[in-house]
Parts: C-alpha cells; structure tokens; sequence
C-alpha cells in the first residue's frame, strides 16, 4: 500500500517535521510498503494536498497531529475527502487524548491512541486484505469506544532507524531520539501521560536505546556524508546518569560532532556538563517555565529552586556549552507578581536566548484536567486556535492584559539579547531593517 504522510504547519515551517512518521515510515517500508512525505506549509493550499494525493498514488493518508495542528488538519481532511476516497488515518499527542474530538469531525477514519508502528501496519494489512480494521489494538474507529493498547515495542534497538526523508531536514542537521517515555510529573505537559496511558493497561511505557545502537544511526548518517550537526529531541537527555557518561565516551571517541540536546536542571552536575561538553555538546535547551518558585511547586510539580537554575546556568556556560531555556505564561492560578518573576528571572539567567509561550490547556495533560474542572475552560476551546500573546482559559487572577505586560518585557529582553550576541545598535540608522526583524522575529516566541 502506498502511504502519504502530510506535516502540517501552523505558522511558519519549522526545521524538522513531526518525528513520528519518520519511524512509522520506516517500519512500514520494511515490511514492503510505499511510503512518501509531503510538507502543507502555510503557503500551501487545500487544493495543493490534494494534488500531491492524486499525483503519488496515495491509498491512504497518514497524520501525526499535537493540539496546535488539529484546527488546520481538521479543514483539510474535510476538504480532501470531498474531493478524493482515501482513509484517513492520525496519530500523535492530539488523537491519543481526543480521539473522540477527532472521529467525530468530518473525514477522519482511525485514530491511533498511543504508539503506532505495529498498529498501522496491522491497519494497512487489514485494509488490503479486505478485513475489518475495528478490533486493532490501538486503534479507535468509533466515538466512545476505546481501544486495547497493546504493549510497547521493545527493545527499542529493534526498531529501524528513521526515514530522513519524512522528516524535511537540511543541511546536514539531524534530529535524533535515544528513547521514548517520560519518567517526570510535570502537571502541563502530555509526555507524562502516556506512561500513565500504558500504565492503566499494565505496560511500562519508558524505554532507551543503547548508546551503541545510537552510534550504528549516527555512523550510518555520518558514513552517508548528511550528519554535521545533531539534535537531540529526548525530552530529558540527562536522566540515567550511567548512560549518559558511556554515550559521552563513544561520541566523543568516534564522532565529537557538535549536538544539542534538552535537560533538566535536576539532572545535571557540573561534572556530567563537562563531559557533555568535552564530547561535542555545545547547546543545552532547560524548562524554566515559571519563575515562581509557589507556581513551579503547586501547580506544575517542578520542585525546584530559582537558585538551581542559576546554579546550573552557571555550570552549563562556564563547561563552553550554550545555553537557551523556555518559559510559560499565563499558568492557572498565576497572578500578575508570578508573571514578574518569570520576567525577573529570564533576566538573571543572562541566557543566549530563550522561548515563550503563552500556557494552552492540552488535552490529557493533569493541567488541562485541573482547568476544566475548574471552570477555567470555555465550552468552545476546541474550536480556538493556540494564541502566542493571550489565553484562551478564563482565569480569577490573570488578565491577558496583564499577559500581554508580561509577554512585551520578555519580547523586549529577547531583542536585546539578539542585539548584543548580533552586534547591532538599535539606534544606528543603517541597522534600522535589521532590529525591526529581530523584533518580528522575537514576537514569534
């Protein structure tokens, strides 16, 4: 069966697209199946994906949606199943937790709930056989009726590595995963409640590659002349602290290219920073997220102090590794003087840059749970699209006003930090072009 993955863009198109139709596309292959990749980026339209449709050949059409994604995906599969009879099939964070938001909508066939690799081929094998696909474990066909997961594939070492083709990178930069699941219980992010998902079905959903496995992918990439630089999409890179220092050894030993990757503060040393950097890490992405410490503890369970992330920022720039770090605004129950800590502390850290965003209730996370039973939801939320400057959520002790404030301080800090590390003079005459697009490139977020 020929298969089309379409990624589909929201704002702007970002370096590398959803990595999991690069497994799945992967997987499929080798089990005999077509597979190609298509990028609806905002310049694109409806029209346009249906073209790619009719122009490959497509027999099914394949998805890996978040939240963000879900309205514009929602107005095409309405539009291309006007036109073309093809199944539609997605998977990712937002069908896994809205699967019945997703199959109530027009177009939309399967909705896989969890991992996808065994499932859509068991999905594709059916369909060619002419067998009914409603009994595949992982697999919602139904408003109402979820699916039996089955377990998690394992090991990981067996699964091939990803299609690059599927992922639109350039230029010699590769995205890369060593492992899946989340240990952490951070109340705002849906990472963690896919352990709880395999969990209520008796499976233990985290699990790691061996660092030798990692280094066949990398080989192969660097043998193939496409790996210059790699990025490291583990949501924390740093947790099993053994592993860590074996993947530090062999990198450094038999590649040392330069990679960036995601940490948490609670899981780094100053000596684990050093070996990082000495293998060839020269970037590190930390969650602030909050710089009240009240907002960090009660309501997004970050049990850490303001002073270890100074701490830690400290290390990671004295080791020679850059540092950029993410932050959130308008938390439920977040008041304007948490806002100013935020501000306050993204301004202490002295980072190279940094990334904001205004909080969105994701289905599936705890947050979202807590917000809705609180009232903070508006019925209509599903059909409101994320917004980087405002809050869809009504909140007792936040105005968007009062985001907005906090928003403008954080874009300001970002475009100072551009001009000092880019050497520009805001106030230069000839540099004038240039500071306007910082600022439009700060306002992104």
């Amino acid at each position: 069966m020929h298969v089309l993955f379409v990624e589909v863009d929201t704002e702007r198109s970002w370096a590398v697209a959803s990595i999991g139709p690069g497994f799945l596309a992967a997987y499929l292959r080798q089990h005999g199946h077509t597979v190609s990749f298509f990028r609806y980026s905002v310049d694109h339209s409806e029209a346009d994906v249906v073209d790619v449709i009719q122009k490959t050949g497509a027999e099914l059409l394949g998805l890996s949606l978040t939240t963000r994604q879900w309205l514009r995906t929602k107005s095409l599969v309405a539009t291309v199943r006007q036109t073309v009879d093809l199944p539609v099939i997605v998977g990712g964070l937002h069908p896994t937790f809205s699967a019945d938001e997703v199959l109530a909508a027009e177009g939309f066939d399967y909705a896989c709930l969890g991992e996808g690799e065994m499932a859509m081929l068991d999905v594709i094998n059916a369909l060619e056989a002419g067998e009914p696909v409603e009994n595949i474990d992982n697999i919602q066909t139904v408003v109402g009726e979820k699916p039996k997961l089955r377990p998690p594939f394992t090991p990981l070492d067996n699964m091939p590595f990803a299609a690059r083709d599927v992922l639109g990178e350039h230029r010699g930069v590769v995205h890369m995963t060593t492992q899946r699941g989340c240990p952490f219980p951070c109340t705002y992010c849906a990472a963690r409640m896919y352990n709880q998902l395999y969990k209520e079905n008796d499976a233990e959903y985290g699990r790691r590659r061996t660092v030798r496995n990692v280094m066949d992918e990398l080989h192969a990439l660097n043998d193939a002349g496409d790996l210059a630089y790699a990025i490291f999409l583990d949501d924390t890179f740093t947790i099993h602290h053994p592993w860590v220092k074996e993947f530090c050894d062999v990198y450094g030993r038999e590649l040392g290219k330069p990679f960036s990757l995601h940490a948490r503060v609670e899981t780094v040393n100053e000596k684990m920073l050093h070996m990082l950097s000495k293998a060839g890490c020269d970037q590190i992405t930390y969650g602030v997220e909050s710089g009240s410490p009240r907002i960090r503890y009660e309501v997004m369970r970050r049990p850490v102090k303001n002073q270890r992330f100074i701490d830690v920022f400290r290390w990671t720039q004295e080791a020679g590794i850059r540092v950029t770090a993410n932050f959130m605004l308008g938390l439920p129950e977040e008041t304007p003087e948490d806002l100013q800590m935020t501000v306050d502390l993204a301004t202490e850290l002295d980072i190279m840059d940094f990334g904001y965003f205004v909080f969105y209730p994701y289905p599936g996370t705890q947050l979202f749970q807590t917000a809705l039973a609180k009232g903070y939801i508006p019925d209509d939320y599903q059909g409101r699209p994320a917004n980087h400057r405002e809050s869809i959520l009504q909140l007792p002790t936040l105005t968007n006003a009062d985001i907005g404030h906090a928003y403008d301080q954080l874009t300001a800090l970002r475009r100072r930090l551009y001009m000092d590390r880019l050497g520009f003079d805001p106030t230069a005459e000839q540099v004038a072009g240039a500071a306007d697009h910082v600022a439009d490139l700060a306002r992104v977020g």
